[in-house]
């Protein structure tokens, strides 16, 4: 079943076209990996979906139905995480749980279950009674999570949950994501990690002014694109005859050679390599680490849409 549908969707800011007939569709049950550059549109998609936005054209069904401003039965099977954390400052942990999952949850004993379980989810048993400013960077992350979840939605959008948080901490969040979609839950989530995406997503879309680009698994995505293996040596002097003779090179199709390491893309082919390092040593070429890498949704991010995800 679609939990989430979006047919030739457009806005526009005046004569800036935000989306450009977006065409979205995710799955019940996946964790579905939303990338783009700054600007691509993926933060106005979402305030569509969650109708905080109006379009110009297109269709938006959430559940089946309709978004619309007033379909409070479709809203309260979503839970939001934004990029900013959204606590009160006055209200403990607890306090700022159960206030968030009351927008959702009216009995005081469901809510008050409801509660305990988000707060041990995202282990703050020891936290609940300290206010937002006493908690580290990853705590009050873990905090403004549990508010988006604790009334256990069906529908989690996560924009960019792990900013600015320590290893640990953005490795416990990973690790409940997951555990949320066990559970069941539907996951959106936004990242500038690539690692993150690779690690927890089932499926990914690619954004890029204002439309999808390319959607698929991870392997489905590096697929689409030319590089198969990407060579970098470190520690290596060569001249610009070296650099023409390894960019005549079968299956090579890109270099790169500054401060002393190059770098270079190939296709899929056996052997890249070997050839590569043969090449040096009948040159009689010195040369310090060598690395061989398959593609990474990084490649992927970069060839597609010719950018770097922070541009």
């Amino acid at each position: 079943m679609s939990i989430i549908e979006i047919e030739n969707l457009v806005k526009r800011y005046g004569e800036l076209v935000a989306l450009d007939h977006l065409n979205l569709k995710v799955e019940e049950g996946e964790i579905f990996g939303l990338l783009g550059p700054n600007g691509s549109g993926k933060t106005t998609a979402i305030n569509c979906m969650l109708a905080l936005l109006k379009f110009d054209k297109g269709q938006i069904r959430l559940f089946g139905s309709e978004m619309a401003p007033d379909n409070y039965e479709v809203k309260k099977q979503i839970g939001i995480v934004f990029q900013d954390v959204a606590v009160f400052d006055e209200l403990t942990v607890y306090e700022n749980i159960d206030y968030f999952c009351g927008l959702y949850v009216k009995e005081k004993k469901k809510r008050r279950e409801l509660v305990e379980e988000a707060i041990a989810f995202v282990d703050l048993e020891d936290y609940r009674k300290m206010r937002p400013k006493k908690l580290s960077g990853g705590l009050l992350r873990r905090l403004n999570i549990a508010c988006g979840i604790a009334h256990k939605p069906r529908l989690i959008i996560l924009d960019e949950p792990t900013v600015a948080v320590d290893p640990q901490s953005r490795n416990r969040i990973l690790e409940g994501i997951q555990e949320l979609n066990r559970q069941g839950s539907t996951i959106i989530y936004t990242s500038h990690y690539m690692e993150e995406v690779e690690q927890i997503c089932t499926r990914i879309a690619i954004m890029d002014h204002g439309r999808s680009i390319a959607v698929g698994t991870k392997e489905e995505l590096k697929g689409m694109i030319k590089t198969g293996e990407t060579v970098t040596i470190e520690a290596i002097i060569l001249t610009e005859k070296h650099l023409q003779d390894l960019l005549k090179m079968p299956h090579t199709f890109d270099l790169t050679y500054e401060e002393q390491v190059l770098t270079l893309r190939c296709t899929a082919a056996s052997h890249n390599l070997v050839r590569i390092l043969n090449y040096l040593m009948e040159q009689g070429i010195t040369f310090g680490r060598v690395f061989s890498e398959l593609p990474t949704l990084n490649d992927v991010f970069l060839e597609i849409t010719g950018k770097q995800l922070r541009d």
